[in-house]
């Protein structure tokens, strides 16, 4: 059972998330899908060291949902080409090693998803100029 504190704290977390993904434009809202996926890998390995197996499944499951849910399902594979299919095995991949490092207790493939997630993050943060100059408006000169 929560306690009244517990149930408020979340309740607040829930609205400050829901608020930064309702105001956040598509380039901002893949940038909390790998923030919260590379969050859920590193907690989930902390709970793997600490022994609590039910966080760490929990975890776990909710890492490969944002990696597969989010982020594969956001792939546009027939306009993305061959960077698409690449990240799509990759994103594969990464649900692979998600799965069995918890079946086998194995923290060296959290850690190894974690840093695929990092190299592609970075990847994304690099492009985002790019990104922004593409979703914006085309602007109009009115002066004469």
């Amino acid at each position: 059972m929560y306690s009244p504190q517990k149930f408020g704290a979340d309740s607040y977390a829930r609205i400050g998330v829901e608020s930064g993904v309702l105001g956040a434009s598509p380039y901002e809202l893949v940038a909390q899908l790998f923030e919260g996926a590379r969050r859920a890998v590193r907690m989930s390995r902390l709970h793997m060291l600490n022994g609590n197996i039910a966080e760490k499944g929990r975890l776990i499951s909710h890492a490969i949902v944002i990696i597969g849910g989010g982020l594969q399902q956001g792939l546009n594979l027939e306009k993305g080409g061959e960077l698409a299919q690449r990240l799509d095995g990759l994103y594969e991949y990464m649900k692979r090693r998600l799965l069995e490092a918890n079946l086998n207790n194995d923290p060296a493939r959290l850690e190894e998803v974690d840093n695929l997630l990092g190299t592609i993050e970075d990847g994304w943060k690099g492009i985002k100029d790019q990104v922004a100059s593409a979703a914006s408006p085309a602007r109009v000169s009115t002066s004469r």
